[in-house]
């Protein structure tokens, strides 16, 4: 099992000196991985009084490859993951060159998770379809894969035309984990077909979670592919319950086969609760503490 935190930049901002002490906290106190959320665009909620409590300009969200960047030269030995990147909304071959970067910069310590976003607005803001983004974002995902792997690609898809062109660096190892975040079954089908694991979020440990993942193993295996070529990252909390309880919810996703647990102490939506604090020292504290619970059991 591999203990990754989220970075909380909803609650404390990314001034650089924040971010950097927060990822050298995590890395020092043994943390195999940190998080970051990806909105580009947040709405204006006083022009939209129904929006609801999904995110808004008033979010803070740093771009993610900008941020790793700078925390893979402040750290040595974390690794970085989006959770997720709204991959649809973006331009292929300048996501393979962003992440190839990273990739190189960070020495190789970069797992790339990605999804198909929930938001319209930043879709026609980024001048992207928001209603084909799934099936766009397949032909994305092998787009990907061929620019990562090779220095010279030609494709022809319905939505990509590359001539015989390539990026410069590729990754270190001329490729990147790409996980998905997402839970409806077409998702699942492509974890299954393309995906190194998936990020899932929506469920709390229990009966709903395992059918879930039954369903994953049944579509991996109809892929042909080894179950454990496939790796499982759940979310969970510091803002209920205390150390034993995080132990027994532990034990019980590790029971399922979980291979990442992430903490999230922001979230606040289906069956997770965010912490009472906000400040850096209150996340601080979450950090260690959830560590210190549940490190034996890693």
């Amino acid at each position: 099992m591999k203990l990754g935190i989220t970075l909380p930049l909803t609650d404390i901002q990314g001034d650089p000196a924040t971010v950097r002490d927060f990822a050298q906290a995590a890395e020092a106190l043994g943390y195999h991985h940190l998080g970051a959320p990806d909105h580009v665009l947040g709405v204006n909620v006083a022009s939209r009084p129904d929006w609801g409590a999904r995110n808004t300009s008033k979010d803070f969200f740093h771009d993610p490859f900008v941020m790793f960047g700078f925390l893979s030269a402040c750290t040595r030995k974390i690794e970085f993951s989006t959770q997720v990147m709204i991959l649809a909304q973006r331009q292929t071959a300048l996501v393979a060159k962003q992440a190839a970067s990273l990739d190189v910069l960070s020495g190789g310590r970069f797992r790339f998770g990605i999804g198909v976003g929930w938001n319209p607005v930043e879709y026609v803001g980024l001048n992207e379809n928001f209603h084909n983004r799934g099936k766009r974002s397949e032909e994305q995902v092998q787009v990907l894969r061929a620019l990562w792997a090779e220095p010279h690609v030609t494709f022809k898809g319905q939505w990509h035309t590359i001539d015989d062109a390539g990026i410069n660096p590729l990754p270190t190892r001329r490729r990147i984990p790409l996980w998905f975040g997402g839970h409806e079954d077409v998702t699942l089908r492509r974890i299954a077909k393309w995906g190194d694991g998936w990020i899932m979020l929506a469920h709390p440990s229990g009966p709903v979670a395992d059918a879930e993942i039954a369903k994953l193993r049944g579509y991996i295996k109809e892929a042909g592919r080894d179950l454990s070529a496939v790796g499982l990252e759940v979310w969970v909390s510091t803002g209920e319950g205390g150390p034993e309880d995080w132990r027994k919810q532990f034990q019980a996703w590790k029971g399922a086969g979980v291979t990442h647990v992430t903490v999230n102490s922001t979230y606040r939506r289906g069956p997770h609760k965010r912490i009472a604090g906000t400040t850096t020292t209150d996340h601080l504290a979450a950090m260690q503490q959830y560590r210190e619970a549940v490190a034996d059991l890693l």
